[in-house]
C-alpha cells in the first residue's frame, strides 16, 4: 500500500540558543569536526545511519567552502554576535516508495533549484530509516549570508536612510544622525518565503510520484487549509520513534493511535457518504402520483418475488431483519418530508455539510483537550516536586549536594521537564491550572455532544444508502417485469 507522507520542517541555528553551526553540521554529516570558534571537538562519527552526504555551492561561494570544516567555521567566524542566527535548516521526509538512490537524487535537486540556485550553501546529509525516524530523510543545512562576485561574504542587511517627502534624508537632533533603518540584503527570512519552499518540496516529491505512476499525493498545506475535516497526527520525534518501533508504547503514541482510529472513522464514514450520493444521483425521478414511501412499502411486498427471482426462499430471520430496515427507511422519509428523489438528493447533500460542520468544531475541541490535559499533567508534576527541588538547589555544600541529588533523582527530573515544558509552551505566561480544568471539563462536555450529532448522522448516511438501494433494486426488478410482460405480449400475439 502506497503511504507517501508530506514533511518539511523548517528551523533556525543559533549561537543564541546555545547551538554551533559546526556541532549541528558533525551531527548530522556523522563526522568528526572542530569549531574554531570556541575550541570543541564534535566527534560524531559513531553515529551511523547516515548514506550520503554533499555540499553544494553557489556560484560566487569559494570552492574551498565544498570542504564542510572550512564552510561551517567560516560562518562561526564571520558571524560576530552572540546571539547570531548561523545556519537555517531544512528537514524533508523522502518517499520510501523511491529507491535510496532516487531519494538522493530528489532531496540534491531540490536543494539545488530551491536554495543553491538562488545564492546559498546546501550541506545535504541523507539519514538511514534504520536509524532515528521510521522514514528515510534528509537535512538540508543552509547558509544565511549572500555571496558578493569576489566570493567573499555579503551583508545579511544594509542600512537605509528615511526620506521625507521631498526625498531629503531625515536629521534626528536628539541621536545626532541622520534616521535610517535596516534593510535585508536577500529575501530569504521574509515570513512567506516558509510557505513557498514547503509548496516547492511537494511539488518535487508529487513530481517523483507522479513519474513512477504512484498515484498518492502530498500536499504542503495543512488539513484544515485542504478543507479535510481529519485532524493530523503529531510529531513523534527521534526517542518516541525509537520506543514504538521496540514495541513501547508512549503517549505520543497513544496519541496518534487515538488520532488514527477517529480518521478512519472519518474516511469510512465519507466513503459511504459518497456511495450513497453516487447511488442516489443514479436514480430516476418517480411520478408525481407515488411517493419513495409508496416505493419502499412495494419494495417490501415484492421482497419475496425477488427471492424467488434469485432462485433462494428468504427465512423468517432475514424478513424481520429487512421489515426492520424498510420501516426504519419509510421513518426517516416521513419525519424529513422527503417524497421524491430530488429532495432525497437534497438531504444528502445537507447532510454532508452538516457532516463537515460538526467535524469542523469537533477536531479542534480533541486538540485542545489533549493540549490542556498535558498542561495538567506537567503543572502536576511541576508543583509535587517543586519543594524538592527547591531544597537541592538551596545545598551549598557539593557532597551533601550530589547525595540529595542521588536521592532524589526522579522528582528533580520530572521537576526540570515539567518546568521545561512550560517555559517553552507559555512564553512567560501564568500557569492556571483551575482554568484548564474548568476549560477541559466544558470540552468534554461539548465533544460527547458533538459525538452524538455523528452518531446520529452516520445513521442518517445508512438510512440514505439503504433507500438508494432498495429503490434501485424496486426500479431493477419492475424493469424486468415490463419487459417479460412485453415479451409475453408479443408471443401471445
Amino acid at each position: 500500500m502506497i503511504t507517501a507522507i508530506y514533511h518539511c520542517s523548517i528551523k533556525i541555528i543559533s549561537r543564541g540558543k546555545g547551538k554551533s553551526a559546526v556541532a549541528a553540521a558533525a551531527y548530522r554529516s556523522g563526522e568528526k569536526l572542530l569549531n574554531d570558534y570556541d575550541g570543541m571537538l564534535h566527534d560524531f562519527t559513531k553515529k551511523g545511519g547516515v548514506v550520503h552526504t554533499e555540499i553544494l555551492l553557489p556560484k560566487n561561494a569559494p570552492r574551498e567552502f565544498s570542504d564542510r570544516s572550512t564552510l561551517w567555521n567560516a560562518v562561526e567566524k564571520i558571524e560576530k554576535s552572540k546571539n547570531a542566527q548561523l545556519a537555517r535548516e531544512i528537514e524533508i521526509a523522502l518517499p520510501n516508495e523511491l529507491s535510496e538512490a532516487e531519494c538522493i537524487a530528489l532531496a540534491k535537486n531540490f536543494a539545488q533549484r530551491t536554495f543553491v540556485d538562488k545564492g546559498m550553501c546546501a550541506d545535504v546529509c541523507i539519514h538511514n530509516p534504520s536509524r532515528e525516524q521510521e522514514n528515510i530523510h534528509a537535512h538540508i543545512m543552509l547558509t544565511m549570508r549572500p555571496f558578493n562576485e569576489n566570493g567573499t561574504w555579503g551583508e545579511k542587511q544594509k542600512k537605509e536612510y528615511i526620506l521625507d517627502k521631498n526625498g531629503e534624508k531625515i536629521y534626528d537632533k536628539r541621536k545626532r544622525t541622520y534616521k535610517c533603518k535596516s534593510v535585508p540584503t536577500t529575501d530569504w527570512n521574509y515570513r512567506d518565503k516558509a510557505e513557498e519552499w514547503r509548496k516547492a518540496w511537494s511539488d518535487f516529491l508529487n513530481s517523483a510520484l507522479e513519474q513512477r505512476d504512484i498515484s498518492e499525493r502530498v500536499s504542503h498545506l495543512s488539513f484544515e487549509r485542504q478543507g479535510k475535516i481529519e485532524k493530523p497526527t503529531i510529531h513523534l520525534g527521534v526517542s518516541a520513534t525509537q520506543m514504538e518501533r521496540k514495541g513501547i508504547f508512549t503517549v505520543k503514541g497513544d496519541i496518534n493511535r487515538k488520532i488514527k482510529a477517529e480518521n478512519d472513522r472519518i474516511h469510512y464514514l465519507m466513503k459511504q457518504l459518497k456511495a450513497a450520493d453516487e447511488k442516489i444521483a443514479m436514480l430516476k425521478e418517480i411520478p408525481k402520483e407515488e411517493s419513495l414511501v409508496d416505493m419502499l412499502l412495494r419494495y417490501w411486498d415484492n421482497g419475496k418475488k425477488f427471492a424467488e427471482v434469485r432462485g433462494h426462499s428468504i427465512s423468517n430471520l432475514k424478513k424481520i431483519e429487512k421489515f426492520k430496515d424498510v420501516a426504519h427507511a419509510v421513518a426517516f422519509l416521513q419525519v424529513n418530508h422527503i417524497a421524491t428523489i430530488s429532495q432525497l438528493k437534497t438531504k444528502s447533500v445537507d447532510t454532508k455539510a452538516t457532516l463537515q460542520n460538526v467535524k469542523a468544531e469537533f477536531i479542534p475541541k480533541l486538540s485542545r483537550i489533549t493540549e490542556l490535559e498535558e498542561l495538567l499533567n506537567n503543572y502536576d508534576r511541576y508543583k509535587l516536586n517543586k519543594a524538592v527541588y527547591e531544597k537541592w538547589q538551596s545545598i551549598e555544600n557539593p557532597k551533601k549536594k550530589q547525595r540529595f541529588y542521588d536521592e532524589h533523582y526522579g522528582e528533580i527530573t520530572l521537576y526540570q521537564t515539567a518546568k521545561n515544558f512550560f517555559k517553552n509552551r507559555m512564553n512567560g505566561g501564568k500557569l492556571t491550572q483551575k482554568a484548564w480544568k474548568s476549560e477541559l471539563e466544558e470540552l468534554k462536555k461539548s465533544s460527547a455532544m458533538d459525538k452524538a450529532k455523528i452518531s446520529k448522522l452516520e445513521d442518517d448516511i445508512a438510512v440514505l444508502e439503504t433507500i438508494a438501494v432498495n429503490v434501485e433494486r424496486l426500479e431493477n426488478y419492475e424493469e424486468k417485469q415490463k419487459s417479460h410482460e412485453k415479451k409475453r405480449s408479443a408471443e401471445l400475439e
